[in-house]
């Protein structure tokens, strides 16, 4: 983990955790609940008749005092101490920054593992659940390719080539992360119990989906969206035209991540959605070095690692999570880390020093 948390407000933290089991309200519903109510405690008690006030449709006001009515709150943060998962909303520098990037980015993510600064070198490696050999050995090779070159595998937890790409990475001695559609307390598929305890190991398991939430099939589509966003791009290796890969290659596109697929033969069905992808636009790959070549990842490796080393301080340190290539002014950053404005302004210019921030005008800085 980062050398520092921050240490949030542990009832703002407590309606977050709330909040993440109530389907129907993401980050757009959480927002706008926050923004009316003043905190997210008063929004959790208010009244259906105050939530549809504060904007909220029929639907999402009903499945909040449902969830309201069932859910211990008490009970639901000694399951987190018990499976040892944390809960990581926006304002803590665990989160991971490429994630931030994306619109839809989920409010809050669980997390069992560690997610670390280097895995913001990030590869998706996604495919059918049921590959030919050809994908096999083609998943295989990509991600072991990918993950001696210090490249953070993601993907789904998913039979098939994400089980294969997991798995690559493990045996490569390097890190992965799965992202599931459940909660952390279980595991989809069942079969891959010990895959997911290596995995917790040797890297982190992700989901935005509270204890105990089962997998469900409107579940996987918002599971695809976050391995795109935690991820520089994103590689298909076999799918079929009905494949769920190819909504996560559909994410990379909406979130301008760079989308890669394995070419296959014209004549197998498990090939016909890559090779359509590679149509549509999609850079053909044949080896990992094709893709640490079009993504820079060898440079981008390289500036992780310095960031690492060169921020000697818990304050650069902190500062650093929350600068990404998108510009953020200094009162923005203030707010998120909850450090006076003559900290953030001081360190920034430490850090440009470093060659680790840039000042981009009107008090805005980016990643270097």
């Amino acid at each position: 983990m980062l050398s520092r948390e921050v240490k949030m407000n542990p009832e703002q933290l407590r309606y977050r955790i709330a909040f993440s089991h109530v389907p129907g309200i993401g980050r757009v519903k959480l927002s706008l609940l926050e923004s009316y109510f003043g905190d997210l405690a008063r929004a959790w008690h208010a009244s259906s008749d105050q939530l549809r006030t504060a904007g909220l449709d029929a639907k999402a006001a009903d499945s909040l005092t449902r969830v309201r009515d069932t859910l211990d709150l008490d009970v639901e943060l000694e399951k987190l101490e018990k499976y040892s998962v944390k809960a990581v909303s926006l304002d803590d520098p665990a989160y991971p920054p490429r994630l931030k990037e994306i619109y839809d980015y989920p409010p809050l993510l669980y997390v069992r593992g560690d997610i670390l600064p280097e895995d913001e070198c990030a590869v998706a490696v996604v495919g059918t659940r049921r590959p030919t050999i050809y994908g096999k050995q083609a998943a295989e090779d990509m991600a072991t390719n990918l993950a001696h070159s210090k490249i953070t595998v993601v993907s789904g937890l998913a039979a098939g080539v994400d089980s294969v790409a997991h798995r690559a990475a493990l045996q490569a001695g390097r890190r992965t992360i799965a992202v599931a559609a459940c909660g952390l307390d279980l595991v989809y598929p069942g079969s891959h119990v010990a895959l997911a305890r290596q995995i917790m190991e040797q890297g982190a398991l992700v989901s935005e989906f509270g204890l105990g939430t089962k997998p469900k099939a409107e579940h996987f589509p918002q599971r695809n969206r976050i391995i795109s966003g935690m991820s520089l791009g994103v590689l298909v290796i076999e799918a079929d035209e009905r494949s769920g890969a190819l909504i996560t290659a559909r994410k990379a596109v909406e979130h301008n991540r760079d989308v890669f697929a394995i070419p296959g033969s014209i004549y197998s069905p498990m090939s016909l959605g890559a090779n359509r992808l590679i149509q549509d636009g999609a850079k053909l790959v044949l080896t990992a070095a094709d893709i640490l070549e079009e993504l820079n990842l060898n440079m981008a490796v390289h500036q992780i690692e310095m960031k690492n080393v060169v921020a000697t301080t818990d304050t650069e340190t902190e500062v650093l999570a929350y600068l990404t290539k998108e510009a953020r002014h200094v009162d923005e950053l203030c707010h998120c880390s909850g450090l006076p404005a003559a900290t953030i302004t001081g360190t920034l210019a430490l850090l440009e020093l470093k060659g680790l921030a840039k000042h981009v005008g009107s008090m805005s800085y980016v990643l270097a």
